[in-house]
């Protein structure tokens, strides 16, 4: 690893692998295969909805605000993790490296807000389907989408200026190949308290509060399935929510993994909290289009009849 440059203002040092430094260039490979994924598959799903007018429904709208925060968690993040694998570029500067956790956590606030967004419209489809139309319509779904933006923001802005305030004079050495805020934060100098708490009290605001009423929207939706008489409609309509149930789970589960890691895992191996950063930020985003498209027909279709149309043309 380089030796830090001294600057009026901190360079951070970013890590990539711990102990398989050799090996970066073969571990880029996956890492390449999963953020081309990513980025193809939810590139398309945006396509698909926005070109498809029978797509053009509530679910599928916020299928693609899914998709638009899990594009630009990849984007934040791609440079200095390929970087680190393909040329060692290790060092990353003060501001870029508050603007990418800025970013980073931005789309992870706005992705949460989403899920329960969709889990609204999956509660709202099931309980009461007659008014499913009136009231979430076209207004109401880019009031949701607005809102979604600036709770992110508002939440997060204090967050990254409290960071600020911080004297950064003892190790520079971050334990990620991206800058992720209670890793910085345990690199100050300075008295965290007020930080921390902050940034706690931030998480619980959105994920937690959030994956509270994700789980009283199911709680709701099962009620109102156990009311429907065939057995085999009960099926049918609770089929709808599979998909939105496994991107919850495969969303929550890494992030919380790794904001309890950062704060209580001081004892943990050196790639624990490593691992789970990457299942945190690679995973959502590689799989919540293969899982829409795989459990929702009207994806299916929609991307059959694009690739016909194509194969038409060549």
């Amino acid at each position: 690893m380089p030796i830090l440059h001294n600057s009026t203002l901190p360079t951070f040092l970013l890590t990539g692998i711990p102990g398989l430094e050799w090996a970066h260039t073969w571990i880029s490979i996956p890492f390449c295969c999963l953020y081309l994924t990513a980025l193809s598959g939810n590139t398309l799903i945006l396509f698909i909805v926005l070109t498809e007018p029978s797509l053009h429904e509530p679910m599928y709208y916020f299928l693609s605000m899914l998709s638009t925060t899990d594009i630009g968690l990849c984007i934040s993040t791609l440079v200095t993790v390929l970087g680190i694998f393909w040329v060692n570029a290790w060092e990353i500067s003060f501001s870029a490296c508050f603007s990418q956790m800025f970013f980073i956590h931005l789309f992870t606030f706005m992705e949460s807000s989403v899920l329960l967004a969709m889990a609204f419209d999956r509660f709202v489809a099931i309980s009461n389907p007659l008014r499913y139309a009136t009231i979430l319509t076209h207004t109401r779904i880019a009031q949701i989408g607005l809102a979604v933006i600036t709770r992110g923001t508002v939440i997060l802005t204090p967050l990254v200026l409290l960071l600020k305030r911080l004297s950064f004079c003892h190790s520079h050495v971050l334990h990620h190949s991206y800058c992720f805020h209670p890793d910085v934060m345990k690199l100050s100098c300075s008295d965290t308290k007020i930080n921390s708490v902050f940034g706690l009290t931030a998480i619980i605001s959105t994920a937690g509060v959030d994956s509270v009423f994700i789980l009283l929207s199911y709680v709701l939706i099962i009620c109102s399935v156990l009311n429907i008489a065939s057995p085999e409609e009960r099926k049918k309509v609770f089929s709808t929510c599979i998909s939105h149930i496994t991107a919850v789970a495969i969303f929550y589960i890494p992030l919380i993994s790794l904001s309890f890691v950062h704060r209580f895992g001081k004892h943990a191996p050196s790639y624990v909290p490593t691992l789970i950063a990457n299942v945190y930020l690679l995973i959502p985003p590689v799989m919540n289009p293969i899982i829409y498209s795989v459990k929702t027909k009207p994806i299916q279709k929609a991307m059959f009849k694009l690739l016909c149309f194509k194969g038409t043309h060549l």
